[in-house]
């Protein structure tokens, strides 16, 4: 089935105009992200060169995905809207809410008895404004994505940081918060920073056990989790031509974890294999009249230091597997070096858990090369030393892997498998033991391996690898096992050494599901009533936050001065709070309880200045908030790196925060505070960030001329009556400084639509 076929041509119909319009505008050849950027203008044809890294500029995408953990903020936002039906093709995904534990059947069937009244509420809201469903089990939103609706050339938002995966079919995919997604749906312009370009030159092919994974981990390793950030990563050369569109979409995939606003590759034969094969050879018809559009001119990959801000160049046939962590996606290790250092930093070498899956790495092509090496190891008498877990990536992948056998290869070895779902990569593992908060390490082909996430167990060694190096390493038992060199003892005391893994990029016998999972919504929705219990402690009705008064924020209190870092999941957890993802006062209660306090180095305990006690983060909060007294959260670099939910901006606008000061912010999370009507600030000078101490006072002493372009003033007033006045940057435009005015953006699109 092909989804949204009209709108694609349209899409296509428009590109060489607005290529030409955009070549003539620049001036110069163009890369494959210019031309997608420029040709979802808001306004149409270019008539202007945006300056990368600074201009703000309005697009058009073409569609909207969301999952179930964060649509459920995004839809209640757009109840607000006045809107009868989404302006863009949108797909709701259930994926989060379902907890890995002791199977498929009867995990999926736990989260169906618990999780009823959300899976009904998106359900029906799906209904009502025309939005696709895809029901719970039918698998994890990028996976879908990349199989039903990711087209070259495309521009898409998605209110999950990983939306990046349809890169791999040539998109502009990126992660949103919510309160942008309800802009495009409601038919609004979708506001972006022109990004810089970072090129990736590939050469080569890859080889014996090294995967496409490798080549983001190894790009994660020399760019780190930061240095993708204001950029898109665009890949090209011999090697992305000789990459599957699964293995492009697991590079892109992981440029979440760089920063990177998204990452792509040019439209080329593997794609057109990957559409045909999963039923859209219409697509394949339609971009191959436009396919020199589709990716970057031959000028820019033949001169790449013209025209990308930033260059790297990596040969595949050279690149050795990696093995990235702990509890940072960015730490790179080759396998070849994994024992020294894992014996060097004393890490945990007995590996417990191997899990293979996720929005990353769950492709027909991954699960065929990890069961390539679970067959080897019963065919040559070894058992696995580890737990086995597998999250299949979507039904269709679910189906036709069993089909074809690869489930059974994997069972023979005691592996679970699990609901096609998030599960564990995401902390949905009800995993047994984990709560003794002992060391231990697992391993996985996941994307973010951040202390606790994957169990709750701050004390669990997570590092990320690719399904096939799971399978070995898990096999092994050991960290100390590199699978190129060694050997192990199987059943019968005989050293016996594992062979590279083989695979297939597609079905041999083409993809195959009986139910893929998916609702259509009804053709007209205005008579679906929408209901929220006001008793539900799981769904909230939201009531707008209050306007600005226009003068300056004086007598604010410190809430917390966050040392290092501070993730979303260090902002708003998920594993457990997923369940309060649609009622806001209550997912408030883990509000930064994740954050290292710089005054004593405890998380969740922060001194009340109202009271001089020491007690939990959101208490304070909410003490401040009832004495009427503003808050200020204060932060490291990079604040707010990984996932997109907006969670982690709304909970401290709901409990009174007024102000985020950080030393740098990641870009999603930047955005989604200013679009809940917040202050994102960034030191002017960093170490000014040592100024500030734990009882101050803080007045923002010229907020009434907030102004683009003009730094604010903040008056550290310490409790020893000395003062202390530092300078703040912003990146506030008119439109955005609108926003704060009005409270938030969904306010401000409230107004605009009772003036109309």
């Amino acid at each position: 089935m092909v989804f949204d076929l009209d709108m694609i041509k349209k899409v296509y119909a428009q590109f060489p105009g607005r290529i030409e319009a955009a070549r003539k505008v620049v001036g110069r050849p163009l890369t494959l992200t210019e031309k997608i950027l420029y040709a979802h203008l808001w306004d149409g044809n270019a008539t202007e060169d945006f300056p990368r890294g600074k201009a703000y500029v309005d697009f058009a995408p073409d569609r909207v995905a969301m999952q179930d953990a964060t649509a459920q903020m995004a839809l209640l936002q757009f109840m607000q809207a006045g809107k009868a039906k989404v302006a863009v093709p949108s797909t709701v995904h259930a994926d989060h809410l379902i907890q890995a534990k002791i199977g498929a059947s009867v995990d999926l069937q736990e989260s169906l008895n618990k999780n009823n009244e959300v899976f009904n509420f998106l359900s029906s809201i799906s209904n009502k404004y025309g939005i696709g469903f895809w029901k719970p089990g039918a698998g994890i939103i990028h996976q879908v994505v990349l199989e039903n609706y990711a087209f070259p050339g495309g521009m898409m938002i998605g209110t999950d940081s990983h939306t990046v995966n349809a890169g791999g079919l040539g998109m502009i995919a990126i992660g949103v918060g919510g309160a942008d997604a309800v802009d495009v749906m409601a038919g609004m312009a979708w506001e972006l920073k022109f990004p810089k370009l970072i090129g990736v030159k590939l050469t080569g092919s890859l080889n014996g056990w090294t995967s496409a994974k490798d080549v983001i981990l190894k790009v994660a390793d020399i760019l780190t989790v930061k240095g993708g950030t204001g950029a898109v990563v665009e890949y090209f050369g011999d090697g992305a031509i000789n990459l599957s569109a699964t293995g492009k979409g697991t590079i892109c995939n992981m440029g979440a974890e760089i920063g990177a606003t998204t990452s792509t590759f040019g439209y080329d034969d593997s794609m057109r294999r990957f559409l045909n094969a999963t039923g859209r050879a219409d697509v394949v018809a339609e971009a191959d009249k436009i396919a020199e559009h589709l990716t970057g001119d031959a000028a820019v990959y033949a001169d790449p230091e013209k025209y990308f801000d930033q260059l790297i160049e990596i040969n595949l046939s050279e690149l050795e597997p990696h093995v990235n962590g702990p509890f940072t996606p960015d730490r790179g290790t080759p396998i070849s070096k994994l024992k020294e250092v894992a014996i060097e930093n004393g890490w945990p070498l007995t590996i417990e858990w191997g899990l293979i899956g996720s929005c990353t790495n769950s492709s027909y092509e991954d699960i065929s090369r990890a069961a390539s090496i679970a067959a080897q190891a019963a065919e040559k008498g070894l058992t696995p030393k580890a737990e086995f877990g597998i999250n299949p990536g979507s039904e269709q992948i679910r189906y036709t892997i069993e089909r074809d056998g690869f489930i059974g290869t994997f069972e023979k070895l005691g592996t679970k498998i699990f609901t096609n779902a998030c599960g564990p990569c995401i902390g949905q593992w009800d995993r047994a033991g984990a709560e003794k908060g002992e060391k231990n390490t697992i391993i996985h082909s996941f994307n973010r391996n951040f202390s606790k996430r994957a169990d709750g167990n701050p004390n669990t060694h997570a590092f990320v690898t690719s399904p096939e190096m799971v399978a070995a390493l898990a096999i092994a038992g050991t960290l100390e096992f590199n699978p190129l060199t060694d050997t192990l003892t199987n059943d019968r005391g005989e050293q016996v050494k594992l062979d590279p893994p083989t695979g297939h990029e597609l079905p041999p016998k083409g993809f195959a599901v009986e139910d893929a999972g998916f609702q259509a919504p009804a053709a007209d929705g205005s008579s679906v009533v929408i209901a929220v219990d006001p008793e539900s402690s799981r769904l909230q009705l939201l009531e707008p936050f209050p306007m600005w008064n226009g003068k300056n924020i004086t007598g604010a209190k410190l809430l917390i001065k966050a040392e290092g870092k501070c993730t979303t999941d260090h902002i708003s957890m998920a594993g457990p709070w997923l369940r309060y993802r649609g009622h806001l006062d209550n997912i408030s209660n883990n509000c930064l309880i994740g954050a290292v306090n710089a005054f004593g180095g405890a998380t969740n305990a922060v001194k009340n200045q109202l009271t001089g006690k020491v007690d939990e983060v959101p208490n304070v909060a909410r003490a401040y908030k009832a004495a009427g007294v503003p808050s200020v959260v204060v932060g490291d670099h990079n604040y707010g790196e990984g996932s997109s939910r907006e969670h982690a901006a709304m909970e401290p606008r709901h409990l009174g925060v007024c102000a985020v000061i950080v030393k740098s912010f990641a870009r999603i999370h930047e955005t989604n505070l200013k679009k809940q009507g917040m202050l994102g600030l960034t030191f002017a000078t960093e170490a000014d960030y040592n100024k500030v101490q734990e009882a101050d006072t803080m007045n923002f002493i010229d907020l009434a001329d907030f102004a683009p372009n003009k730094q604010l003033t903040l008056e550290l007033v310490h409790a020893d009556g000395s003062k202390d006045a530092i300078k703040l940057n912003h990146t506030y435009n008119a439109q955005q400084i609108e926003w704060f005015k009005a409270g938030s953006a969904l306010n401000l699109i409230k107004l605009e639509n009772a003036k109309n």
